[in-house]
């Protein structure tokens, strides 16, 4: 599907519309004037006013809009709305209304969180996305109770805190629906130790950093890939490292991602404990052994419930559990079943995402069938309404692109039991200092913009490059 602009460059807030109201037509952006199927956004600045049209044809239907703005008025982000407003009305002429209306972005919970913050009711921020970014009443709610769990999280933070990432990029094999930057065990086993040597030279070198800025850790996550990949002893290697090398004293949440239940032992479970980890998060996606084969997952729905059972009798004070709506071979009654099966397991977290089809995926490249729109709906819609009966309340929410039916991540728990990691991250709350392959630093700067500094992304670079990334650390800690 054509796009071209016309007297303004605002590419990205009109193409994130576009991707995300017509999932299903390819993006092709242009400069000069087309014909046939294809969207116009145009923008005539004017000496009062700001005028944005709108014209959007597809399979012959041709839907249009105009709204304008004063001048005066017409900040950035007053006129990226204005853009994103008006290709939505156009598009309204040619589809249904989606659950996020206008909004294109990843965390729509910043707007909410934002207006909480500055002293509106809950009722209030769930008022301005329904009118201003046209969201629909359910997910508007949703939204706003994510958003008080991300002020009562922002209430445990001091000025010098930091959290700390650690990545393992590195998986038994690879998922069809994945699109991580992660080895294969099955071929990379050989990285593994020297991989490890290289993150303790990073540990090392950003404690003596942590140190000498006077920053403490409040939250430290190990993630992936998948963390348990490693042996037990290779797991005692790097959580005796990070806590070596890094004062963990003021921790109030650490997070290990077990992911996959085919990389789980007692062993290794109770490893982590031993070593201080609170939270351990055992991900199945589904509980229907069909789907998790037709989507390369070498586990059962049998091994999920030991490993849980196993964390448990390990001693974990939280335990999270993750399913994905819209996987192939799957619909509304085999997801409501998996979901009936985790649920009885009472985790204190439940992390329902929806599919997101991403070029990097298997499942991308073999476009295998998936559930419609409406059965991903249904998903959803039952999920929420088995998991508030159960005592759970979404405590953080996010969008990524080419998701099943444009919907969402929602992360639910129990009371008193919201992961801190996954709430400052998402939202961007404070600095996260990230170690390792494929590790993203965000460093939060006084102005309210982010420095980002990026780690290789494969194991292979990562170890070459181990010392242009200590050198980067270096960088990133100048700013903070």
């Amino acid at each position: 599907m054509k796009l071209l602009l016309r007297g303004h460059d605002d590419r990205y807030a009109v193409e994130q519309l576009q991707l995300a109201l017509f999932p299903e037509e390819p993006m092709e952006p242009v400069t000069e004037p087309f014909s046939g199927d294809g969207a116009v956004s145009s923008l005539h600045t004017g000496a009062v006013w700001l005028t944005a049209t709108a014209e959007i044809t597809l399979h012959g239907k041709t839907g249009r809009a105009c709204r304008r703005l004063r001048a005066a008025e017409a900040d950035v982000p007053a006129r990226r709305r204005l853009l994103q407003n008006t290709y939505y009305e156009a598009a309204m002429c040619l589809r249904e209304p989606p659950a996020w209306g206008s909004l294109s972005g990843v965390r729509p919970t910043k707007l909410t969180t934002r207006a909480l913050l500055e002293g509106k009711t809950p009722a209030e921020a769930e008022k301005l996305l329904r009118t201003r970014y046209h969201v629909s009443p359910e997910r508007s709610r949703l939204c706003v109770e994510a958003s008080e769990a991300t002020v009562r999280a922002a209430q445990l933070l001091r000025p010098q805190d930091v959290s700390v990432y650690v990545g393992i990029p590195f998986c038994p094999t690879r998922c069809a629906y994945c699109s991580f930057v992660s080895s294969s065990i099955e071929r990379f086993s050989g990285l593994l130790e020297p991989y490890l040597d290289a993150l303790v030279r990073e540990i090392a070198h950003t404690g003596d950093l942590l140190r000498a800025s006077g920053r403490t850790v409040r939250t430290l996550y190990i993630g992936g890939g998948t963390p348990t990949t490693l042996s037990a002893a290779q797991l005692r290697r790097l959580m005796e490292a990070l806590r070596t090398h890094i004062d963990l004293t003021e921790l109030v949440e650490y997070t290990v991602e077990g992911g996959r239940p085919d990389t789980l032992d007692a062993e290794k479970l109770e490893t982590i404990a031993s070593m201080g980890c609170g939270r351990m998060s055992i991900n199945p996606q589904t509980m229907n052994d069909a789907v998790l084969a037709r989507v390369g997952r070498r586990h059962t729905a049998a091994q999920t419930a030991a490993a849980y059972e196993a964390a448990r009798a390990a001693g974990y004070d939280a335990v999270n559990m993750d399913l994905i709506a819209g996987l192939p071979g799957d619909d509304p009654k085999s997801f409501a079943d998996s979901l009936r099966q985790v649920l009885a397991l009472a985790p204190e977290n439940v992390t329902v995402h929806t599919l997101a089809l991403k070029k990097g995926a298997d499942l991308y490249a073999e476009r295998m069938e998936l559930p419609s729109a409406d059965d991903v709906a249904q998903m959803l819609a039952g999920a929420e309404t088995s998991l508030r009966a159960a005592g759970y309340t979404p405590y953080y929410l996010y969008r990524q692109k080419y998701m099943s039916g444009s919907f969402e991540n929602i992360g639910w728990c129990r009371p008193g039991t919201a992961g801190l990691y996954n709430i400052y991250m998402m939202e961007e709350m404070h600095s996260i200092v990230s170690l390792g392959g494929g590790a993203m630093t965000k460093i939060n700067l006084p102005d309210g913009r982010l420095e980002r500094f990026h780690n290789p992304k494969f194991p292979q670079q990562y170890l070459e490059r181990i010392d242009d990334v200590l050198a980067q650390k270096d960088a990133a800690f100048r700013l903070l």
